[in-house]
């Protein structure tokens, strides 16, 4: 079968000509993307790791989180990768005491934390799901800010979650 374009040997060079073009443009794009992603991110407080800086900027709050109703676990060691890098945000214990350090004041929210540990966010209702800063609904739900001392409660419902499992619809047990 002849490809269009390579049965003509003039048709032929111009069409390899034309890819090879392209292919260069392409890598180049994708080089230089690359490049300035990398270059940009190196002051991303989200995306560096930390222990080769000055962090005079230290926040500590904890954070308790209920799925469906159970209190969740968040483990000890989020945000640092063994012996490779500790991140901003990270826990030491899994008591839910979240740390936050940076080279100056930025404004970290839940939903970084919830990010850096990989929560299924997107498995859980949002619609239905919430969040109490030291005891009051917050309306920015996980784009709160973190703040130094103050105690987060996170009530999520998932999308999967059954809530007649919550009702009882038998009938009233009589009484002797």
């Amino acid at each position: 079968m002849i490809w269009p374009g390579t049965g003509d040997p003039y048709k032929r060079k111009k069409t390899i000509k034309f890819l090879a073009i392209t292919a260069v443009i392409a890598i180049s794009v994708g080089l230089g993307s690359t490049l300035i992603q990398g270059t940009l991110g190196q002051d991303n407080p989200l995306k560096v790791c930390i222990e080769d800086r000055d962090t005079p900027y230290k926040i500590k709050a904890t954070l308790e989180i209920i799925i469906d109703g159970v209190k969740a676990d968040i483990p000890a060691n989020i945000g640092l990768d063994e012996g490779e890098c500790q991140r901003t945000l990270y826990t030491l214990t899994n008591d839910g005491t979240i740390y936050a350090e940076w080279e100056e004041e930025y404004p970290f929210e839940i939903g970084h934390f919830l990010w850096m540990w990989d929560f299924p966010l997107r498995d859980m209702d949002q619609n239905k799901s919430t969040i109490y800063v030291n005891d009051k609904e917050s309306s920015h739900f996980i784009n709160h800010p973190l703040q130094d001392g103050y105690n987060y409660k996170a009530v999520f419902t998932s999308k999967n979650y059954d809530t007649s499992k919550d009702k009882d619809y038998l009938p009233p047990l009589p009484e002797n």
